[in-house]
């Protein structure tokens, strides 16, 4: 069983930066992708930034501003997000999971507000 935990929100005036860590314990299988979701009230939730075998993709809205990476050593997915803007409020989580979808197992989410 694969367990993950999330810290690193909080609560930051636009422009500012967050960096989110994801704690993993338990076996993730090398063929799983790792990434990070975010759910605001009322939207459905959306991929932020995936990483697999080593390489990482992000959807347009985020590109150029969040970057995601790993420490195998540590066990630990990070999320380092830059020039925050209202619109990244939201409830962010990490998964793992079958590429290309990555979503088999989840944590239990950290709150990111903006405020302009």
């Amino acid at each position: 069983q694969v367990h993950l935990v999330e810290s690193g929100g909080g609560s930051v005036q636009a422009g500012g930066s967050l960096r989110l860590s994801c704690a993993a314990s338990g076996y993730i299988d090398r063929s799983y992708c790792l990434g990070w979701f975010r759910q605001a009230p009322g939207k459905e939730r959306e991929g932020v930034a995936y990483i697999y075998t080593g390489s990482a993709s992000y959807p347009d809205s985020v590109k150029g501003r969040f970057t995601i990476s790993q420490d195998p050593a540590k066990n630990t997915l990070y999320l380092q997000m830059n020039s925050l803007t209202p619109e990244d409020t939201a409830m962010y989580y990490c998964a793992a999971g079958p590429f290309p979808w990555c979503r088999k197992y989840w944590g239990q989410g950290t709150q990111v507000t903006v405020s302009s």
